[in-house]
C-alpha cells in the first residue's frame, strides 16, 4: 500500500510551485522503490477550488480528515490566499504535523502562514524575503537564510522562485531517488543541457 502524501490545495493555489515535487512523486520511473507514494489532495472541505492558473481541483479529502499518522508529508503551496488572511487554521494543521515528526514542506506564500502560526520562531527557514515575514510580526527573524531552500529537522521552506529546488528537498526527505539519480535530475531540470538527461537514465540503470 503506498504511503500518502498530502499536497493542501486551495482558491489561488499558485500551480507551478509543487508542480515538480507532485508530478515526481507520481511518476515513478527512476524511483528507488517505485509506487511507495501517492499524492492526495486536502482542501479545507472537499468543494471544489481554482488554482492560480484557472484549473479546477476536487479535492480528494478535507482537512477535518487528515491524520498525520497517515502521511508521509504535507505538502503547502504559496497562492494569494496567504497574503489576504484567506488560509485560516493551515498553521494548526502544520503544528499537528510537526508535532508527530511528519515532514512539512511549505513555499512561497505558505511560508507567512506558517510564520503567523509561531512555527518558524526557532527553526532554520526562507521564504520570498526576509522583509515579507517580518511583516507579519513573526519572532524568527534571526533564524531566516537567504537560501532557495532550507530544510531543517521535519521542516522544508522555500521562495516562490525556487519551486525545483523546493522539489528536490522533498525528494530527499522523502528517499524518492537514490542520491546520484536526484543530482542528475536537477542538473537536467537546473540547466535544461541535454546531456543530463542521457546522464539521469544511466545513473537511474546503476545497482544501488
Amino acid at each position: 500500500m503506498p504511503r500518502t502524501v498530502h499536497l493542501f490545495v486551495y482558491d489561488t493555489l499558485a500551480d507551478w510551485e509543487p508542480g515538480y515535487a507532485v508530478a515526481g512523486i507520481n511518476n515513478p520511473e527512476h524511483q528507488t522503490q517505485p509506487g511507495r507514494y501517492r499524492v492526495r489532495t486536502v482542501g479545507r472541505d472537499r468543494t471544489p477550488v481554482t488554482t492560480a492558473g484557472g484549473v479546477t481541483i476536487l479535492p480528494d479529502m478535507g482537512v477535518a480528515e487528515l491524520d498525520p499518522a497517515e502521511s508521509a508529508m504535507l505538502i503547502i503551496p504559496g497562492g494569494f490566499a496567504w497574503d489576504h488572511g484567506d488560509v485560516a487554521g493551515v498553521g494548526d494543521v502544520a503544528r499537528a504535523f510537526m508535532a508527530a515528526g511528519v515532514p512539512v514542506a511549505a513555499i512561497c506564500g505558505a511560508t507567512s502562514g506558517l510564520a503567523r502560526a509561531g512555527l518558524l520562531d526557532d527553526v532554520a527557514h526562507t521564504s520570498n524575503a526576509a522583509e515579507y515575514l517580518q511583516a507579519t510580526g513573526y519572532g524568527g527573524a534571526a533564524h531566516y537564510r537567504d537560501e532557495p531552500v532550507v530544510c531543517d529537522g521535519n521542516l522544508i521552506t522555500a521562495p516562490g522562485t525556487a519551486p525545483l529546488e523546493f522539489a528536490r528537498e522533498i525528494f530527499r526527505v522523502l528517499e524518492l531517488y537514490e542520491p546520484r539519480v536526484l543530482d542528475a535530475w536537477y542538473a537536467l531540470f537546473k540547466t535544461g543541457d541535454a546531456s543530463h538527461f542521457y546522464a539521469l537514465g544511466a545513473e537511474a540503470e546503476q545497482p544501488a
